[in-house]
């Protein structure tokens, strides 16, 4: 019997990866990577900094979660699947970054069984703690809208990961350097579906783009700065998300383009008081997120898995 002639044979052979749906190379992006934080940076808004991709990777992992049982067909839900555990292994790194460059961003758990210091930051953080952007956490609504979303968000984000492959910070540089090809394969992947809907039937096209209409308010607060992504920008650690807006809308373009649809003008989501998701001001959604993502956790602080 060949490895071919059984759709089992991967799930019991310890020596191969054919368990998994994408991929085979499990390596440690961080393996062999000096981790010393550059003399010069400032820790605390290193650690802002990766709270605040982190965030947005684990947030938006959380909502395609949501789609495991429920998307129209099973090669997306492998699909959607498998971009939220690429988005979840950034996360991870991220969040443990945040926790090596700053350590009081880390939540006290328990004196006798301390969580890892990620789990403690994706766990136990309250709602106003967490750094992600607005879209990110919206519900998904249908397919169309999750699909926009996951367009907006993997095309902006591959654009600062792709200028973060150069930062001074070695750790930053080397889960960008992985992510770059996977942010690749999400955005090329949402925008495949984005062209299918817009020429597809009058309902698919509708359906789009009343997810254009939702999503695109949302997308001003992708490239409004924080300080601390101005400062570390400015010392070569960071990326001023000003700088990406440019490539960001021309990609945006042309995948519109070939979808037949047009981005919705004059809509925009302001914040509150100079505030947004940067700054822990999130949507009506996210508190409800946040509950479950965090519920066995907390129900079970001291639990090990």
């Amino acid at each position: 019997m060949t490895d071919h002639d059984s759709a089992y044979e991967g799930l019991v052979n310890e020596d191969t990866h054919g368990q998994w749906a994408f991929g085979t190379s499990f390596d440690d992006p961080l393996a062999g990577v000096d981790t010393t934080v550059p003399d010069d940076v400032d820790l605390e808004a290193l650690a802002a900094y990766c709270l605040m991709l982190g965030d947005d990777a684990l947030v938006s992992a959380q909502r395609l979660a949501e789609w495991s049982t429920r998307a129209p067909e099973l090669e997306e839900e492998v699909a959607l699947a498998n971009v939220g555990l690429d988005l979840l292994g950034q996360a991870r790194l991220l969040l443990a970054r945040a926790a090596a460059a700053d350590s009081s961003v880390v939540p006290t758990i328990s004196e006798t069984s301390p969580a890892p210091a990620e789990d403690a930051l994706a766990f136990f953080r309250t709602d106003a703690e967490f750094k992600n952007v607005r879209l990110a956490e919206l519900d998904n609504g249908d397919f169309a809208k999750s699909q926009v979303r996951l367009l907006v968000l993997s095309t902006w984000r591959l654009a600062i990961f792709d200028r973060l492959r150069t930062s001074r910070d070695p750790v930053l540089a080397a889960v960008a350097n992985k992510g770059v090809k996977e942010l690749t394969y999400h955005r090329d992947y949402s925008a495949r579906w984005v062209v299918t809907l817009g020429c597809g039937t009058d309902e698919s096209k509708r359906r789009v783009s009343d997810a254009l209409d939702r999503i695109w308010p949302y997308v001003s607060e992708l490239f409004l700065p924080t300080e601390q992504e101005i400062t570390l920008a400015s010392v070569g650690v960071g990326v001023d998300p000003r700088d990406v807006r440019e490539e960001f809308d021309a990609v945006i373009a042309q995948v519109l383009h070939a979808a037949e649809l047009t981005a919705p003008e004059g809509k925009s989501v302001g914040t509150i008081g100079g505030r947004g998701g940067r700054r822990g001001i999130h949507t009506e959604a996210f508190g409800p997120l946040i509950a479950e993502m965090q519920s066995v956790a907390r129900a079970h602080p001291e639990g090990v898995w």
